[in-house]
Parts: C-alpha cells; sequence; structure tokens
C-alpha cells in the first residue's frame, strides 16, 4: 500500500466588501472596459477595516473542517501560505491555530507570493508521506489590498483579499494514478527575476511598501512557466494533459489562464474560472477556486485536477491530485 495524502473537506471566505470595476472609475484614470479587457476582472472584495488576514483565514479553516465533518481538535498541522501576514511575527498560521482553540500540533507560514499555495500543499504532502502529520490544515489567505498604490493603475486593479483552505488527510492507496489524493508535485524558483515583481518594503525600510509589477514579464514568464510546471507533474507519472479533468489556475488574469490552457491542450470549459469575481487574490486565488469548483458542482470524487501557480521571486510549480 502507498500513503497518499487525500483531500477531506474544502471552504472558502471572501470579505462582504464587493468591489467593482466602476468603483476605479472615480480614483484613477480607468474604465471597467478596460480592466475586463485586459485580466477578466469584473469585481473583486477587500477586507474590511480591522479584518485581518488571520481573520479571513479562520472563516476558510472552518468551513473546510465543516466540508470534512470533523473537528479542529482532529488537526495535527496549518500550514498558511500568505505575503500579506498580521504582523512581522507570530505566524498567522499560529493565529490561526488559537483562532479554532488548538493548543496542540503546530502551524507555520510559507512565503512564495502567488505560488504559495502550492509550496504549501506541497509541504503537506511531504508531511504527511513522512509520517509527521495524519492530518493537515493548507490554508491561502490574503490582504492585497493593502499593498496597492492607488495612483497605479496597472496593478490596483488587479488585486482581491479572501482565503481558501483544504484538509487533506493521510489514506492508503494503491500506489496508482488511480488513488485519490496527491499524486505528484513540482517547484521551482529563480531569484534573477525579482525586480519584475516585487513589494517595495519590509523591515529592512520601514515600511509596508507597494505591489511593483512589470506586467509583459510578467505574462511572458507565467505563461512559458506554468505550462511547464504543469507538464512535468504531468509527466511524472505518466500522464499528459488529455488525462486532465480539472485545470484549477492561479487566477491572476484571463489571458494568462487562456494561454497556459492551450499550451497544455486543455479545452477552456475544463479549467475552473473565478477570476472575474474575485481579481487576483495570490496565495489564497487556488483554494477558492477549488472550493468554489466544488460549489459549483465542476469538482467531483475521482477527478484528475492539476492547480498550477507563478508568483514573485519568481517562484512556480504544480500539483496534480484525484479529487
Amino acid at each position: 500500500m502507498t500513503i497518499r495524502a487525500v483531500v477531506r473537506g474544502v471552504g472558502h471566505y471572501l470579505p462582504e466588501r464587493v468591489v467593482p470595476n466602476a468603483e476605479f472609475e472615480q480614483i484613477i484614470e480607468t474604465s471597467d472596459e478596460w480592466i475586463r479587457s485586459r485580466s477578466g476582472i469584473e469585481r473583486r472584495h477587500f477586507a474590511a477595516e480591522g479584518q485581518t488576514t488571520s481573520d479571513l483565514g479562520l472563516r476558510a479553516a472552518q468551513a473546510a473542517l465543516a466540508d470534512a465533518g470533523l473537528d479542529a481538535n482532529d488537526v495535527d498541522a496549518i500550514i498558511v501560505a500568505t505575503s500579506t501576514a498580521d504582523l512581522t511575527f507570530p505566524s498567522v498560521a499560529t493565529m490561526i491555530q488559537s483562532g479554532l482553540g488548538l493548543s496542540g500540533g503546530f502551524a507555520f507560514d510559507v512565503q512564495a507570493v502567488c505560488a504559495g499555495f502550492v509550496y504549501a500543499l506541497t509541504t503537506a504532502n511531504a508531511l504527511i508521506l513522512a509520517g509527521q502529520a495524519k492530518r493537515v490544515l493548507v490554508i491561502g489567505a490574503e490582504t492585497f489590498s493593502r499593498l496597492m498604490d492607488w495612483k497605479d493603475r496597472s496593478t490596483c486593479v488587479l488585486f482581491g483579499d479572501g482565503a481558501g483552505a483544504l484538509l487533506i488527510e493521510a489514506q492508503d492507496g494503491a500506489g496508482t494514478v488511480a488513488d485519490r489524493g496527491i499524486l505528484s508535485t513540482d517547484l521551482n524558483s529563480d531569484g534573477r527575476f525579482k525586480d519584475i515583481l516585487y513589494v517595495d518594503g519590509g523591515v529592512s525600510t520601514g515600511v509596508t511598501g507597494h505591489l511593483r509589477m512589470e506586467g509583459k514579464e510578467v505574462f511572458r514568464h507565467a505563461v512559458e512557466k506554468l505550462a511547464e510546471t504543469a507538464h512535468t507533474a504531468l509527466e511524472k507519472i505518466g500522464l499528459s494533459g488529455g488525462d486532465v479533468d480539472w485545470i484549477v489556475p492561479h487566477q491572476a488574469n484571463i489571458r494568462i489562464i487562456e494561454a497556459t490552457a492551450k499550451r497544455m491542450q486543455v479545452p477552456m470549459d475544463r479549467v475552473v474560472v473565478t477570476v472575474q469575481d474575485h481579481g487576483n487574490t495570490s496565495a489564497a486565488s487556488i483554494p477558492l477556486a477549488l472550493s468554489v469548483g466544488k460549489q459549483r458542482g465542476q469538482i467531483k470524487q475521482g477527478d484528475l485536477v492539476v492547480t498550477e501557480a507563478i508568483g514573485g521571486g519568481l517562484a512556480w510549480g504544480a500539483v496534480v491530485l484525484r479529487w
């Protein structure tokens, strides 16, 4: 028998405030048509004043536990992917651990920007395969609205806030691609490209800073690297795009999503798309889309799902799992 990290529950949370594209017309030179045509985004959610990343992540974690029919005390570990932690330390994960009423187990954050959830899910898989944990809450949570330069129309219209969570647990499998659970992973990074996507603040500067992006360069790298990492992850288990039931990509830009699907030779009716409603929620976008995809009735048990993402670093990767 082979141990597999199987999805037991999934959930998400979005802040109450919905921000349509039209709202940006009041503060910068832009339009609903301009934003839609370049990104596919129609609206996004912004956290309320005083509402933190850990608040969003806690709500998503509770939803995933409810979906799984489990109690917080059934969880051995919590991993949170985020670039917008409440504080420099302690971790968002330990704050969510406290919010769930847990004093046991362990919790920590992973920071790989928009690729963070793929990195966190890969780490959780490794913990389960190593016998370090039986059940792990893997959460992506962000309040990216707090990193925006509201004078930069090329970036401030693209991002939103939210959280998504998966509860994964160790289950026995036969060791074949028919098993439920995580079947393969692929992680990559290249620090030479730091300057095309970064935040110009941090501990060394004494300010939070704002997100800065060279959009054309990020687009070029995204299309190439996302298709490549997804292909690599599938190839590791002898599969290809034709075997995939659903691609659940990082929801950054509809043009990137479409171009990546085309390279993988997967039609768009097999791609879960939520970018129009959420914008780019960074590390939260994949678990958000997985949760919404399940709610819509798209993703069903036994489906082969590929998730892939790229973010600042550059960091990118993919996970292949059977739902």
